[in-house]
C-alpha cells in the first residue's frame, strides 16, 4: 500500500520539477496528512516502508531513499545516490554521485558525501567534511582542535595521516614530536579514537 502521495506544490532544482509529498496513511512516526519534503518522483522515495523525506529536504535525480532512512533539514541527496537502513542526512548536507549512507550513520552540517564513498555503520560526517572516491569512512570530526578522519585502516589527526597500526605503535616520543600538546591531547582522546574503529570492525562483519 502507498504511503504518500505528491502534491501540486512544486518547485524547481537544477532544472528539475519537484513535489512536495503528502503522507496518505499512518506508518512510522508519520501521521496521515502530514506534508513531507520535496521528490522529483516516487523512485525517490521507497512506498512501502518508514523512510521519509521532511520539511525543506530534496531527494531528485535517479537517488533513492528507503528502510528506515530520513532526510530533512535543508538536506540534498540526488544523483545515484543511495540513503537507506537508519541512516540520517539533514542540515545542509549533500550526498550525491554513486554515494551510499547507510547503517546507523549520520551526515550533517555542511558535509558533503559523493563519488563512490560510502558511510556507513555508526559513522558520522558534519561540519564542512567532504567524502568522495571509493572511500568507506568510519568517523569525521573534530575532537578539541584537530580534525579528525577514522577510515577502515586509516587515521588522520590534524595533517597526521598513518595506518591503524602505527598510531597504535607509536611511543609517546614519537607523537609528541608531531605537534605542540599533541601528547596530552593522544593520552586524552586516542582510547575514544580506537574504540570507534573497534566498533566499526565489529558492525562490518555482520554487513
Amino acid at each position: 500500500m502507498a504511503k504518500y502521495k505528491l502534491t501540486d506544490e512544486k518547485i524547481t532544482v537544477s532544472g528539475k520539477t519537484l513535489h512536495r509529498i503528502e503522507a496518505i496513511i499512518d506508518f512510522g512516526s508519520i501521521k496521515k496528512g502530514e506534508k513531507g519534503g520535496f521528490i522529483e518522483g516516487e523512485l525517490n522515495l521507497d512506498n512501502n516502508d518508514n523512510s521519509w523525506v521532511y520539511g525543506n529536504a530534496r531527494v531528485f535525480g535517479d537517488a533513492w531513499v528507503f528502510g528506515n532512512a530520513e532526510v530533512y533539514g535543508n538536506a540534498r541527496v540526488f544523483g545515484d545516490a543511495r540513503v537507506f537502513g537508519d541512516a540520517k542526512v539533514f542540515g545542509d548536507a549533500e550526498v550525491y554521485g554513486n554515494a551510499k549512507v547507510f547503517g546507523d550513520a549520520e551526515v550533517y552540517g555542511n558535509a558533503r558525501v559523493f563519488g563512490d564513498a560510502k558511510v556507513y555503520g555508526n559513522a558520522w560526517v558534519s561540519g564542512d567534511a567532504k567524502v568522495s572516491g571509493d572511500l568507506s569512512v568510519i568517523n569525521i570530526c573534530f575532537l578539541s582542535k584537530y580534525r579528525i578522519t577514522i577510515t577502515d585502516n586509516h587515521i588522520k589527526i590534524g595533517c597526521q595521516q598513518h595506518t591503524v597500526e602505527q598510531w597504535q605503535n607509536f611511543t609517546n616520543d614519537e607523537i609528541k614530536k608531531m605537534d605542540r600538546d599533541a601528547e596530552k591531547w593522544w593520552a586524552i582522546n586516542k582510547e575514544f579514537i580506537f574504540s570507534s574503529i573497534k566498533t566499526r570492525r565489529k558492525n562490518k562483519e555482520s554487513f
